[in-house]
């Protein structure tokens, strides 16, 4: 079991005697970290976007126009972070009560735990992230009829009867990608707040007392980076699923369609196109993200207390 040096860092694992993380101070934590580091890094993710992008870099933008759709980004980033973190936190406690009677506390796994409600985490904040991500790509690539937010939010909600998007008959194209994007997420948490948490304990331990928000955003930023790195693929599969279509207009069918033709027409390099641009965003966005995040919540429950 974790440390109980590692009780106000901001994620306690929700072992016995750690302090559980309120959901409201999550809630708005995570908030105001992930609208903090989504626009301080926004131009990082609209080049790994083009860069993936059928039409190629120069032809969906180049270095131009950068922060096209940072505001799709802005209203979907709270919300998102929001719900993440909120769920992230009350499943913890939940989970390893759970655990820890079917298994016993000598069995019990923190890094289980961790991974677990994050991936509930991540399946309660992509009802937020998906359409945030179609409007925010297609607005990335310029791709036609997305001059404006308004004209991007119209033109996807447009697509009805997409039978790559869910409920598409409601939403339009607006959760088109919602399973590749949990497919990309959920190993993505996986990887990354396993090694988070383990390397604020073991920091902890070293130095004999709790890790500062800097050095929790430190741990953030290199969990986040192997975690991007690993989950590159994926993302690739989820950027082509979300634009729609190859660059002579012809639909993706669904991730298997996106793989075969990938493989096929442009070669297994094209997996890894981005990563460079997504790991240094991931990690700068996770010292930026984890740093805010520590910070707003330690205030938070110094002010609740």
């Amino acid at each position: 079991m974790e440390s109980s040096n590692n009780n106000t860092n901001g994620s306690s694992s929700g072992g016995s005697g750690e302090r559980h993380t309120p959901f409201i101070t999550s809630l708005i934590a995570g908030g105001l970290a992930g609208t903090t580091v989504d626009l301080a890094l926004f131009p990082i993710d609209t080049l790994k976007t083009r860069l993936q992008s059928p039409h190629g870099f120069i032809a969906s933008g180049g270095f131009r126009g950068v922060y096209r759709g940072v505001m799709a980004a802005a209203a979907g980033s709270s919300p998102g972070a929001a719900l993440f973190f909120g769920t992230y936190e009350t499943m913890k406690p939940i989970i390893a009560k759970q655990q820890q009677q079917l298994r016993g506390s000598e069995s019990y796994s923190p890094a289980l735990t961790h991974m677990i409600a994050a991936s509930i985490g991540e399946a309660a904040a992509c009802l937020v992230r998906v359409p945030t991500e179609v409007v925010k790509s297609k607005m990335q690539t310029n791709a036609t009829g997305s001059s404006t937010l308004t004209s991007t939010i119209q033109l996807v909600l447009s697509e009805k009867g997409d039978t790559r998007a869910f409920a598409s008959n409601i939403f339009g194209g607006l959760y088109r990608g919602y399973g590749i994007t949990l497919m990309r997420e959920v190993p993505f948490a996986f990887i990354q707040f396993p090694l988070y948490e383990r390397f604020k304990v073991e920091w902890g331990k070293i130095q004999g007392y709790e890790t500062s928000p800097i050095q929790a955003a430190t741990c953030g930023s290199i969990s986040g980076g192997i975690a991007a790195g690993l989950t590159t693929p994926l993302d690739v599969i989820k950027t082509r699923l979300m634009l729609g279509a190859d660059k002579n207009g012809v639909h993706y069918k669904g991730a298997s369609d996106v793989v075969q033709r990938l493989m096929h027409e442009e070669g297994s390099k094209i997996f890894l196109s981005g990563i460079q641009p997504r790991v240094m965003w991931i990690s700068i966005g996770g010292f930026v993200f984890f740093g805010a995040y520590e910070s707003y919540r330690s205030r938070l429950m110094w002010l609740g207390e």
